[in-house]
């Protein structure tokens, strides 16, 4: 800033913290964080860490946010680190804590707005890694409209156990096998010590990984970035791009609504479907788009599962890991064999560049990992929507993992008001095989907060009931659950959904096919019980989540929360 009376000197957004006379005092304050005059005309960038030291997918994340940094300084903007919550879905499993992880990410969304509008930063380079932290700060990029970069923070190397490849679902999986005696409790050991042999997130196509590779295809990381792994130095190499690729972002006015469009959500649609992706990203894939103002129903989803071949055969759909995914080439490998039949390859990137030249010169490195269109690991993409009248607004499966035996199947209910009643049971053996496990009150507004069944669906495998015996709920999955497992059930039981009617006994039909999820009670008594049903209290005493519960709305919108009322306040 040469001339303190030219009152608009600097083209950017932080003009209204550093230029005129009147804003000494904000000079001022920048001089005592180390800013000479020489920075203030430069970009300001935003450097949102979501670093975490309990937190295996986010406690490496200070060097990579250092190396963003370096390239934000080499190419002539100022950086300001900043730091938001991240909590981690592994951790929080089995517990009241899980209750807290998907309301986070609205917490995750407004700390960055809050940030960013405050000190009216021009960029933001946005590193994240796991579960509900990388769709928030692509719902944050969205919301600001701010030149961004996003940054993931890679995946963990895969475990390695008696010379196989691991991912974290199968420890879970393993404990059904110690309570059979199928493993010794020194096996058990091994296993546990070795599965997360380095930082990053889990080596599986996970939701984490899911939601990384939908970041890569709707052009916000630079290429490659979702599936480089955290412990390698092309991340910290990928980090400076970030940087350096921000500032130029700045200074050509290039926001992420004019890169991210229409036709990239249904990119990110079909290659999520060719990847195997987390049913979770049903979860964030609305929510994402309600931020850059387009929509995404249930039926974009199949009708983009019905027409995209499945393709990658990573965990938990395939025996292969996140780090085979990467060796054979990544996105750019999927969106070359996807191809102009699939996708658009005229959309833009961060990089300035289309998905036409990201891919030019990428090739299929093992056909074994990702496979070919003439021969997909599936005809239809990984997950499928059923609908019925248990699940009026629809229910989500990846089908791909569950066994072919189980693509159809009735039986009769066996129901619970938690996830912990539904293990207990399995553990008491007072599950049979044939039953449909019901679990429900863990919806995003009765749960609170929609908890993830995983303890639940890894029980259930690890005690072989996986080819016999189905679970459905209204809470939602871990990306690593496979099997008979169907989520995402709305309305949800909270809501006085059909879900909350289910008896023991009655009988459910499953049939993926036919995408239909059926329960067998006629309307007239579902009617007669909805008379005196009454929704379960909260299973936890939070303001946060009492507001939470209030405000959230459908997951099949996202699980937004509602920030528009009328004269009433409703």
């Amino acid at each position: 800033m040469n001339d303190q009376e030219d009152v608009m000197a600097k083209p950017y957004k932080s003009s209204s913290v550093v230029d005129g006379i009147d804003r000494a005092g904000m000079r001022a304050h920048l001089k005592s964080c180390g800013l000479i005059d020489a920075e203030m005309d430069r970009p300001f960038i935003g450097i949102v860490n979501t670093f975490n030291e309990m937190h295996p997918g986010h406690r490496h994340l200070r060097e990579i946010a250092q190396f963003a940094k370096d390239g934000v300084r080499m190419a002539g903007g100022v950086p300001f680190e900043f730091n938001t919550i991240s909590i981690c879905d592994g951790i929080s499993q089995a517990h009241v804590g899980m209750c807290f992880v998907l309301a986070s990410r609205e917490l995750i969304v407004d700390s960055i707005e809050a940030v960013a509008q405050g000190q009216q930063l021009d960029g933001l380079v946005l590193i994240a890694s796991c579960d509900k932290i990388v769709p928030a700060v692509l719902m944050a990029a969205g919301r600001l409209n701010i030149p961004s970069v996003v940054v993931t923070g890679g995946p963990m190397l895969p475990g390695k156990f008696q010379g196989r490849d691991l991912a974290i679902y199968e420890i879970r999986e393993a404990a059904g096998l110690l309570a059979n005696g199928k493993i010794t409790e020194d096996e058990f050991k091994e296993m546990e010590d070795c599965i997360c042999p380095t930082s990053g997130s889990c080596s599986m196509m996970g939701t984490a990984n899911t939601m990384s590779c939908v970041s890569e295809a709707l052009g916000l990381t630079v290429p490659m970035c979702s599936t480089t792994h955290a412990v390698y130095s092309k991340k910290l190499r990928e980090a400076k791009e970030s940087g350096a690729l921000v500032v130029d972002l700045v200074k050509k006015g290039i926001n992420p609504r004019d890169i991210v469009t229409e036709k990239s959500f249904r990119n990110a649609l079909a290659i999520n479907m060719a990847i195997g992706g987390s049913s979770n990203s049903l979860l964030h894939i609305p929510a994402i788009a309600d931020e850059f103002g387009y929509v995404v129903t249930p039926e974009d989803f199949e009708e983009m599962s019905r027409k995209t071949p499945h393709l990658v055969g990573v965990k938990p759909s395939g025996k292969y890991t996140l780090y085979d995914f990467d060796m054979a080439g990544g996105i750019p490998a999927v969106v070359k064999v996807l191809g102009e039949k699939y996708l658009d390859l005229d959309v833009m990137t961060v990089n300035g560049k289309s998905w036409r030249e990201n891919s030019e010169k990428s090739i299929v490195k093992n056909p074994e990992v990702i496979t070919s269109l003439e021969a997909p690991l599936h005809a239809q993409g990984s997950l499928a929507i059923l609908k019925g009248n248990l699940a009026l607004e629809g229910a989500v499966v990846k089908q791909s993992a569950v066994v072919k035996q189980m693509q159809n199947h009735m039986g009769p209910a066996k129901v619970f008001n938690s996830q912990e009643e539904a293990v207990e049971a399995m553990f008491g053996g007072k599950i049979n095989k044939g039953d449909v496990i019901v679990i429900r009150y863990e919806g995003p507004k009765g749960g609170p907060g929609m908890r993830e069944m995983l303890v639940a669906t890894t029980v259930l495998m690890g005690l072989d009931l996986g080819d016999s015996t189905a679970l459905v709920t209204d809470g939602r999955f871990s990306g690593g659950t496979r099997g008979p497992c169907i989520g995402h059930i709305a309305p949800e039981a909270a809501e006085g959904g059909a879900i909350g009617l289910v008896e023991d006994g009655d009988l459910i039909t499953i049939d993926i096919p036919n995408r239909k999820l059926e329960l067998h009670v006629s309307d007239e008594v579902l009617a007669q019980r909805k008379k005196s049903w009454k929704p379960v209290p909260l299973k936890v005493d939070s303001r946060y989540l009492s507001r939470y519960s209030h405000l959230v709305g459908s997951v099949w919108k996202g699980a937004i929360l509602k920030h528009k009322f009328d004269e009433s306040g409703r």
